[in-house]
């Protein structure tokens, strides 16, 4: 037909009975509460499923004659009442008193590139965004004062499809801004808030939008409007889309534009937090703004770091953002031009020793003063990777941390499984998932009930996957005798196959393929006729990772061979919804990256809680939550047999070695537990195991303890320093910046000498004396801490550091300019003991007293 095709939206009109849906639309409230979504989808299921479970979208195009029906439904009107009353108390519920909590007048401000709390806003990648929509959503449920920043990006992450060859194809596609849970952020004349982002030689309009995160805001940034250029226009367009220009640009948005967006709505933050590097730029229009003020940029950098909390996500170096200098340089003229200073000194601020790029890790580690890793095992290599930023001080040391990664337990844990635990636990636990006693109550479950709920998330998990996977192969002239013997071994109506999930970005050190080294071994486990094994793999290579994406096509290989058709699936599409359904209804979750480069891993944690047992190597947080022994094991462990950091490393003898811990593991521990059923019809000792999963891994990796953890470790102490720094017009700022100069002028020549004879054995119970010169070079001794450290032989300086004891200044030490520290000690322990001297400087408004990176050693 010819002729110019015009569209016309014709929207809906809510009746005023059903008006606040209109609120429950605009809250990502209902992102966590299923009852809310529940509640919409009654209105049509087949819309909720076309506008990809969006209340927005769905009240934009719902019918008007189902509205006005719903006005006369009872049903309907209280299944509405309860979930408003439900809303309006969680709105409303005074904090609780003994939760972690923020004094008055604080405020913590998030910044990430991506935020994931829900498919309806596609502002997310992966584990990041994720990780940072549960941090919103947690922070939230604990009341406390936070914003969160990020972009606003037309196009979200690719949407996947994957043909019979096994190549993906990315699809991307614009989103309606009026489909989305958020509004513009308007000033007091009603006009919309913009600000201006200064990029080259010309200025950049920001938008500013608002969603509403439960009782949290979180502000988000649009560059796509008709006053920018083209080019301008697109550089939100698509999340870590373009190339090297504009994920600069982005970057400068988000931080600098970030920063003028919350001055502009008033808001003061007293605490940030840089969630990855990606919006460190933060650091450096902080500092601009306080040396327009009248400060000094020594003065501005001890100022702005006091109260930045930057968290590290990446386990690789070549994780780490960085800039070629000429591009700073062209960036950030006008930025050094403010602040009174040379590119030089900027560039100083994100160079590593050695490396002319400017590194945004190191950006973000000199302009904070609270670091932190995601794991135990990601804080120690975060701690060697970041080394070099303290030079003098042993990585051990040094001032990165580590709070543990959790999940949100209201987003990720079953529907099924909240009706049982409120039957069980009482309808409190959802108030006390940090109490380890409130998850010893699992075990009181019947083990036929606990075996039902089971049951039932992987029935519906596998409608999906059989729901996906038909799509799939109709789309390529597949048949549906050909999906039938494809799904013959996942059946949703025979649940009854052990059934391993592998869901996660394909990323080369995720070694999804670690399974296929020996395929011959995998064929006699997955086709063992009485002990049979279905795999079902899932997750996106990012469309420029060529190696990745050339791990779906060998997946795709062996699904395709005739032995392990229907043992090995392939899922296309993985997002959200389907990450929810396999997390809550595989029966094992395997993770097996390269260690030590997973720096936490969240989906595991996910799986859990719902009952899902873990196969992984040790690695990121199941070091920490792995148990074993015969009362309290709770998953299977694969013990790494080398680090990807050690020198010559055999990588395929050590994936041939973990591949087959993998197979033994399958072949003699999990297949014949799973299988081993009475007349009851399931395995006592599985449904043993599963419960302690459940009990062991939901009060210690979930997010509230995480941001609990997150309070009382670095937003606390960042507040109080920030009170600390800025009082006074920002005096104590100005003095410790003074002070590190004086230091970093006389450092060089500060030496240590002993002056005491060396006692090497004594009797318990008396005491020695240790006496030690130091030359200050023009220092005073108060500037310096002396310190003797007392550990064992050989001890391990993580799982037993030494005991430090501080030596008192005595006065000079003679007529050459040195002076005397001395100390007198009378040991507690028998036997051998190693001791050492150092010094290092020392002054009260110091956050971290290694934070200068200088130690001398005797």
């Amino acid at each position: 037909m010819s002729g110019t095709r015009f569209q016309l939206e014709v929207n809906p009109q809510l009746p005023e009975r059903l008006g606040r849906l209109d609120e429950l639309a605009n809250n990502l409230w209902y992102s966590w509460d299923r009852p809310t979504r529940t509640l919409f989808a009654r209105l049509g299921s087949k819309l909720w499923g076309t506008v990809g479970h969006s209340p927005k979208a769905f009240l934009k195009r719902v019918d008007q004659n189902r509205l006005d029906e719903a006005v006369t439904d009872a049903a309907f009107l209280g299944t509405m009442a309860r979930v408003l009353s439900a809303y309006d108390n969680y709105l409303t519920a005074p904090s609780r008193e003994h939760g972690p909590h923020m004094p008055e007048g604080e405020l913590i401000a998030y910044f990430c590139a991506e935020f994931g709390f829900h498919e309806s806003l596609p502002i997310y990648s992966g584990g990041l965004g994720i990780l940072a929509g549960d941090h919103c959503k947690t922070a939230s449920d604990l009341k406390l004062p936070f914003v969160g920043v990020g972009l606003l990006y037309r196009q979200g992450y690719f949407l996947q499809t994957i043909d019979g060859d096994g190549r993906q194809h990315a699809t991307y596609h614009d989103t309606e801004f009026d489909d989305l849970p958020i509004k513009p952020v308007l000033r007091a004349d009603g006009s919309e808030l913009h600000v201006k982002v200064k990029m080259l030689d010309r200025d950049v309009e920001v938008k500013v939008w608002k969603a509403v995160v439960g009782r949290i805001d979180l502000y988000l940034l649009d560059t796509d409007l008709e006053q920018n250029s083209p080019h301008d226009r697109d550089i939100a367009h698509q999340l870590y889309g373009g190339d090297r220009t504009t994920r600069i640009e982005q970057e400068i948005v988000l931080g600098m534009g970030g920063v003028k967006a919350l001055a502009e709505i008033g808001l003061k933050p007293t605490v940030w937090h840089i969630n990855e590097g990606h919006a460190a730029f933060l650091i450096l229009e902080r500092m601009r703004q306080l040396v327009l003020a009248g400060m000094d940029m020594p003065a501005a950098l001890e100022a702005v770091a006091c109260n930045i909390v930057f968290t590290t996500h990446t386990a690789v170096p070549a994780g780490h953002d960085h800039f070629a200098e000429d591009m700073i340089r062209r960036y950030f003229e006008g930025c050094c031009t403010d602040m009174g200073c040379d590119i030089a000194a900027l560039m100083a601020l994100g160079q590593v020793h050695g490396r002319g790029d400017f590194n945004m890790t190191a950006l973000a580690i000199r302009g904070s003063r609270h670091h932190n890793g995601v794991s135990e095992v990601h804080g120690e290599v975060s701690s060697q990777i970041c080394a070099e930023l303290w030079p003098q001080i042993d990585p051990t040391e040094n001032p990165i941390g580590h709070v543990t990664n959790g999940v949100h337990v209201p987003t990720f844990l079953s529907d099924m499984w909240h009706e049982t635990f409120d039957r069980i636990l009482g309808p409190g636990w959802s108030q006390r998932l940090t109490d380890a006693q409130v998850w010893q109550q699992i075990h009181q479950i019947p083990d036929h009930m606990y075996w039902s709920v089971r049951q039932l998330l992987k029935s519906q998990m596998l409608h999906l996957v059989r729901h996906r996977i038909t799509q799939q192969h109709m789309r390529s002239h597949g048949s549906e005798a050909h999906i039938d013997r494809l799904m013959r071994l996942a059946d949703p109506e025979n649940p009854n196959i052990l059934t391993i999930g592998f869901a996660r970005r394909f990323a080369t050190y995720k070694r999804a393929t670690l399974l296929f080294q020996n395929l011959a071994w995998l064929k006699q486990i997955v086709s063992d006729p009485q002990r049979p094994v279905v795999f079902i793999f899932a997750g996106k290579a990012h469309p420029a990772d060529e190696p990745g994406q050339a791990l779906i096509r060998r997946i795709a290989e062996v699904a395709n061979m005739p032995e392990f058709m229907g043992h090995i699936l392939l899922v296309e599409g993985y997002d959200l919804r389907l990450a929810r359904r396999l997390v809550s209804g595989v029966d094992v979750w395997l993770n097996n990256p390269v260690y030590p480069l997973e720096a936490s891993g969240t989906s595991g944690m996910k799986a859990a809680i719902n009952g899902v047992l873990n196969l992984s190597v040790l690695d990121g947080w199941w070091a920490e939550g792995y148990q074993s022994g015969r009362e309290h094991e709770n998953g299977w462990a694969i013990k790494p047999t080398s680090s990807a950091y050690d020198h010559g490393i055999d990588e395929s003898r050590r994936d041939y070695e973990e591949a087959r811990t993998l197979y033994e593991l399958l072949q003699d521990k999990i297949a014949p537990l799973y299988y081993e059923r009475g007349a009851m019809g399931y395995s006592p000792g599985w449904v043993s195991m599963s419960k302690q999963s459940i009990a062991s891994i939901t009060p210690r990796f979930n997010s509230a303890r995480m941001v609990g953890e997150y309070v009382g470790k670095f937003y606390q102490p960042a507040a109080r320093q920030w009170h600390r720094y800025s009082e006074g017009n920002f005096a104590a700022a100005r003095q410790l910046a003074t002070w590190k100069t004086k230091v970093r002028a006389h450092w060089s020549h500060v030496t240590l000498r002993r002056i005491d004879e060396q006692q090497r054995r004594i009797s318990f119970g008396s005491s020695v004396r240790f006496a030690v010169a130091v030359r200050l070079d023009g220092l005073a001794p108060s500037d310096v801490a002396v310190e003797l450290l007392f550990s064992r032989p050989n001890a391990n300086a993580q799982s037993r550091p030494p005991r430090p004891y501080r030596l008192a200044y005595q006065g000079p030490a003679g007529s050459d300019g040195e002076s005397l520290f001395t100390l007198e000690l009378t040991p507690e322990v028998c036997g051998k003991i190693d001791y050492r001297m150092r010094a290092y400087p020392h002054h009260e408004l110091l956050t971290h007293p290694f934070e200068m990176g200088m130690m001398v050693w005797l």
